[in-house]
Protein backbone atom coordinates (compact mmCIF):
# COMPACT_ATOMS: atom_id res chain seq x y z
CA UNK A 1 0.00 0.00 0.00
CA UNK A 2 1.10 3.60 -0.47
CA UNK A 3 2.69 5.51 2.39
CA UNK A 4 2.39 9.19 3.22
CA UNK A 5 5.27 11.55 3.99
CA UNK A 6 5.81 11.79 7.71
CA UNK A 7 3.97 8.54 8.46
CA UNK A 8 5.49 6.74 11.44
CA UNK A 9 5.58 3.14 10.17
CA UNK A 10 8.49 1.87 12.28
CA UNK A 11 7.37 0.83 15.76
CA UNK A 12 9.56 0.14 18.75
CA UNK A 13 8.98 -3.40 20.09
CA UNK A 14 9.73 -2.31 23.65
CA UNK A 15 7.60 0.83 24.01
CA UNK A 16 4.74 2.49 22.05
CA UNK A 17 6.95 4.99 20.20
CA UNK A 18 6.90 5.04 16.39
CA UNK A 19 9.29 6.57 13.86
CA UNK A 20 9.29 7.69 10.22
CA UNK A 21 12.71 6.21 9.39
CA UNK A 22 14.46 2.95 10.40
CA UNK A 23 17.59 4.90 11.36
CA UNK A 24 15.54 6.87 13.92
CA UNK A 25 14.16 3.61 15.31
CA UNK A 26 17.66 2.10 15.61
CA UNK A 27 18.91 5.20 17.42
CA UNK A 28 15.92 5.06 19.76
CA UNK A 29 16.47 1.35 20.52
CA UNK A 30 19.82 2.18 22.11
CA UNK A 31 17.91 3.89 24.94
CA UNK A 32 16.45 0.49 25.87
CA UNK A 33 19.63 -1.54 25.48
CA UNK A 34 21.74 1.11 27.27
CA UNK A 35 24.11 0.89 24.31
CA UNK A 36 26.36 3.96 24.03
CA UNK A 37 28.52 3.51 20.92
CA UNK A 38 29.77 7.11 20.66
CA UNK A 39 32.80 7.65 22.92
CA UNK A 40 34.46 10.93 23.83
CA UNK A 41 38.19 10.78 22.92
CA UNK A 42 39.03 13.27 25.68
CA UNK A 43 37.33 11.63 28.68
CA UNK A 44 35.48 8.45 29.68
CA UNK A 45 31.93 9.53 28.76
CA UNK A 46 29.88 7.62 26.18
CA UNK A 47 26.71 8.62 24.36
CA UNK A 48 23.78 6.96 22.58
CA UNK A 49 23.75 9.53 19.76
CA UNK A 50 26.44 11.27 17.74
CA UNK A 51 24.70 14.63 18.21
CA UNK A 52 24.97 14.30 21.99
CA UNK A 53 28.68 13.51 21.67
CA UNK A 54 29.26 16.58 19.47
CA UNK A 55 27.50 18.81 22.03
CA UNK A 56 29.61 17.29 24.82
CA UNK A 57 32.85 17.82 22.87
CA UNK A 58 32.32 21.59 23.07
CA UNK A 59 33.23 21.32 26.76
CA UNK A 60 36.71 20.19 25.72
CA UNK A 61 37.15 22.43 22.66
CA UNK A 62 35.73 25.52 24.36
CA UNK A 63 33.53 26.14 21.33
CA UNK A 64 30.51 28.33 22.09
CA UNK A 65 28.70 28.94 18.80
CA UNK A 66 25.49 30.44 20.20
CA UNK A 67 25.81 34.18 20.86
CA UNK A 68 23.48 36.46 22.82
CA UNK A 69 22.72 39.54 20.71
CA UNK A 70 21.91 41.57 23.84
CA UNK A 71 25.04 41.18 25.96
CA UNK A 72 27.53 39.18 23.88
CA UNK A 73 27.66 36.08 26.10
CA UNK A 74 28.34 32.82 24.24
CA UNK A 75 26.92 29.35 24.90
CA UNK A 76 27.70 25.78 23.86
CA UNK A 77 24.03 24.85 23.37
CA UNK A 78 21.07 26.65 21.81
CA UNK A 79 18.84 25.66 24.74
CA UNK A 80 21.15 27.43 27.20
CA UNK A 81 21.04 30.57 25.04
CA UNK A 82 17.23 30.47 25.06
CA UNK A 83 17.22 30.18 28.87
CA UNK A 84 19.68 33.07 29.14
CA UNK A 85 17.56 35.29 26.85
CA UNK A 86 14.75 35.16 29.40
CA UNK A 87 16.96 37.26 31.69
CA UNK A 88 16.77 40.04 29.10
CA UNK A 89 13.11 39.65 28.17
CA UNK A 90 11.93 39.14 31.74
CA UNK A 91 9.91 36.11 30.61
CA UNK A 92 9.02 33.84 33.53
CA UNK A 93 6.71 31.12 32.27
CA UNK A 94 7.17 28.65 35.16
CA UNK A 95 4.83 29.50 38.04
CA UNK A 96 4.90 28.23 41.62
CA UNK A 97 1.52 26.68 42.53
CA UNK A 98 2.05 27.56 46.21
CA UNK A 99 2.86 31.29 45.93
CA UNK A 100 3.01 34.11 43.39
CA UNK A 101 6.62 33.64 42.28
CA UNK A 102 7.50 32.88 38.66
CA UNK A 103 10.73 31.51 37.19
CA UNK A 104 12.56 31.54 33.88
CA UNK A 105 13.10 27.76 33.83
CA UNK A 106 11.78 24.56 35.40
CA UNK A 107 15.04 23.80 37.25
CA UNK A 108 14.80 27.03 39.25
CA UNK A 109 11.12 26.37 39.96
CA UNK A 110 11.99 22.91 41.30
CA UNK A 111 14.68 24.41 43.56
CA UNK A 112 12.21 27.01 44.83
CA UNK A 113 9.54 24.37 45.55
CA UNK A 114 11.80 22.93 48.26
CA UNK A 115 11.02 26.02 50.34
CA UNK A 116 7.40 24.87 50.46
CA UNK A 117 8.03 21.13 50.76
CA UNK A 118 10.86 21.50 53.28
CA UNK A 119 12.93 19.04 51.26
CA UNK A 120 16.69 19.27 51.91
CA UNK A 121 18.25 16.45 49.89
CA UNK A 122 21.91 17.53 50.19
CA UNK A 123 23.56 16.35 53.41
CA UNK A 124 26.90 17.41 54.89
CA UNK A 125 28.85 14.28 55.83
CA UNK A 126 30.88 16.22 58.43
CA UNK A 127 28.22 17.82 60.60
CA UNK A 128 24.91 16.42 59.36
CA UNK A 129 23.44 19.73 58.17
CA UNK A 130 21.03 19.47 55.25
CA UNK A 131 20.60 21.88 52.36
CA UNK A 132 17.99 22.51 49.69
CA UNK A 133 20.60 23.10 46.99
CA UNK A 134 23.86 21.37 46.07
CA UNK A 135 25.60 24.73 45.66
CA UNK A 136 24.71 25.67 49.25
CA UNK A 137 26.25 22.41 50.50
CA UNK A 138 29.46 23.06 48.52
CA UNK A 139 29.72 26.61 49.92
CA UNK A 140 29.13 25.27 53.44
CA UNK A 141 31.86 22.65 53.02
CA UNK A 142 34.38 25.24 51.84
CA UNK A 143 33.58 27.90 54.43
CA UNK A 144 33.02 25.78 57.54
CA UNK A 145 34.99 22.56 57.18
CA UNK A 146 37.83 23.16 54.72
CA UNK A 147 38.60 26.77 55.61
CA UNK A 148 39.37 27.15 51.91
CA UNK A 149 39.02 30.67 50.46
CA UNK A 150 40.28 30.05 46.92
CA UNK A 151 39.11 33.19 45.10
CA UNK A 152 41.08 36.39 45.60
CA UNK A 153 40.51 39.89 44.20
CA UNK A 154 43.53 40.99 42.16
CA UNK A 155 42.82 44.67 42.92
CA UNK A 156 42.49 44.75 46.71
CA UNK A 157 43.36 41.24 47.90
CA UNK A 158 39.96 40.40 49.42
CA UNK A 159 39.27 36.66 49.51
CA UNK A 160 36.06 34.87 48.61
CA UNK A 161 34.83 31.30 49.03
CA UNK A 162 33.22 31.15 45.59
CA UNK A 163 33.85 32.64 42.16
CA UNK A 164 30.44 34.31 41.85
CA UNK A 165 31.05 36.40 44.99
CA UNK A 166 34.51 37.33 43.74
CA UNK A 167 33.09 38.34 40.35
CA UNK A 168 30.37 40.51 41.91
CA UNK A 169 33.00 42.20 44.07
CA UNK A 170 35.39 42.81 41.15
CA UNK A 171 32.74 44.90 39.40
CA UNK A 172 33.05 47.48 42.19
CA UNK A 173 36.56 48.11 40.82
CA UNK A 174 35.86 47.86 37.08
CA UNK A 175 32.37 49.43 37.14
CA UNK A 176 31.40 46.70 34.67
CA UNK A 177 27.64 46.54 34.07
CA UNK A 178 26.93 43.55 31.81
CA UNK A 179 23.19 43.29 32.49
CA UNK A 180 21.21 45.79 30.40
CA UNK A 181 17.47 46.49 30.52
CA UNK A 182 15.89 45.49 27.20
CA UNK A 183 13.38 48.36 27.46
CA UNK A 184 15.46 51.43 28.37
CA UNK A 185 19.04 50.07 28.10
CA UNK A 186 19.93 51.01 31.68
CA UNK A 187 22.82 48.75 32.73
CA UNK A 188 23.48 46.96 36.02
CA UNK A 189 26.42 45.10 37.51
CA UNK A 190 24.17 42.43 39.07
CA UNK A 191 21.48 40.40 37.33
CA UNK A 192 19.01 40.54 40.22
CA UNK A 193 19.22 44.37 40.24
CA UNK A 194 18.33 44.41 36.56
CA UNK A 195 15.39 42.07 37.18
CA UNK A 196 14.15 44.29 40.02
CA UNK A 197 14.42 47.31 37.70
CA UNK A 198 12.40 45.50 34.99
CA UNK A 199 9.39 45.48 37.34
CA UNK A 200 9.17 49.27 36.87
CA UNK A 201 8.39 48.69 33.20
CA UNK A 202 5.96 45.89 34.04
CA UNK A 203 4.03 48.33 36.24
CA UNK A 204 4.07 50.97 33.47
CA UNK A 205 2.42 48.53 31.06
CA UNK A 206 -0.52 47.88 33.39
Amino acid sequence: RSTHAGEKRFKCETCPKRFTAPSDLRRHMSTHTDEKPFSCPECTRNFTEKGSLLKHMMIHTGEKPYNCSKCGMNFTQKGNLHKHMRAHTGEKSFSCPECTRNFTDKANLNKHMRIHTGEKPYNCSNCGMNFTQKGSLHKHMRRIHSGEIPHSCSECGMNFADSSSQLRHSRTHTNEKPHACSVCNKAFSLLHNMKRHMKIHDNDRR
